[in-house]
């Protein structure tokens, strides 16, 4: 565990310690604030409102998934009980305590799955989207990157649990 701590707070430095964080972490709040809940929302309620059918099976497997992701989310990261980065430039304030997994993350793969499933014409936009806001994270100062790779497997692995 503590090669993995060393490699994560090398790759944060790398990431942190350079002269144009403030505009790096302007862009950064901006693509973190898409990853937020109301979004999500939103996006799924167009959906089922304009596409009949696949938008509201869309919205139904959607939500489904973040009742799977959510409690497993908060389970992890209560019991890793991993403290996010010291010593490094924050540019936010984190809205828990804990780092491991980023919920952010969780929930931009998981809806970029979601999405995707429903409408694969914009799988590449959605995936995209979905890492620029676990690298915002990482920008912002509030994640390690492994905290990124186990946000994107969890959002994945509770969309491919209820996607048909």
């Amino acid at each position: 565990m503590q090669f993995i701590q060393r490699w994560d707070q090398r790759t944060s430095q790398l990431f942190l310690s350079h002269g144009y964080n403030q505009f790096q972490a302007r862009i950064s709040r901006c693509v973190s604030r898409t990853g937020d809940g109301p979004f999500y929302l939103l996006i799924g309620i167009i959906l089922a409102w304009c596409d009949g059918a696949r938008g509201k099976d869309f919205f139904l497997c959607t939500l489904m998934a973040f009742a799977i992701e959510l409690p497993v989310y908060w389970l992890l990261k209560n019991g890793f009980k991993r403290e996010r980065p010291r010593n490094l430039p924050v540019f936010i304030t984190p809205s828990d305590r804990y780092s491991l997994p980023s919920g952010h993350t969780a929930a931009a793969f998981l809806m970029a799955e979601s999405v995707s499933a429903f409408y694969p014409m914009v799988l590449w936009v959605a995936f995209i989207w979905a890492g620029c806001i676990g690298a915002s994270r990482l920008l912002l100062g509030v994640h390690y990157l492994t905290d990124l790779i186990a946000g994107a497997g969890l959002g994945l692995l509770a969309a491919w649990f209820v996607l048909p």
